[in-house]
């Protein structure tokens, strides 16, 4: 199924961002990325259940490796397909503490849901804290 979100891997999970127009969303998925995560893709991606009872999340093929880039074009990164362990949905008005994420049935798989601002220097970080507390393994 083709999923309207961004989308990176950190450390072989993807991470969907989630969030309207102007958000965001690639904003944090390049801060993500020069932190060491790797592009699936940017405003589309397709979303398979795998043999291995994951969710699977894998580049749009017209999209393919392109991610816009505010202000400056579309640039070319080589994509990566990856199991998906988190969903954020950027939200400025985000609850400050989440004891325990909610989630959301994709492809018959519960994948763990956070709210989160993207405003703030260390996005990209509380995203890479985000991960590592709430995502699935």
């Amino acid at each position: 199924m083709l999923y309207q979100a961004t989308c990176v891997a950190i450390d072989g999970r993807a991470v969907l961002i989630e969030g309207p127009p102007g958000s965001g969303k690639t904003s944090l998925a390049l801060a993500l990325i020069d932190r060491g995560a790797r592009l699936v893709g940017d405003d589309g991606v397709l979303l398979e259940l795998h043999e291995d009872g994951r969710a699977w999340a894998s580049p749009a093929p017209r999209i393919r490796g392109k991610i816009e880039i505010r202000n400056v074009g579309i640039a070319e990164i080589e994509p990566v397909n990856a199991p998906l362990a988190l969903i954020l949905g950027l939200d400025v008005s985000a609850p400050r503490f989440v004891e325990t994420a909610p989630s959301r049935e994709i492809l018959g798989v519960d994948i763990p849901v956070l709210a989160f601002s993207p405003l703030g220097p260390v996005g990209a970080l509380r995203a890479e804290y985000a991960l590592r507390l709430h995502g699935l393994d």
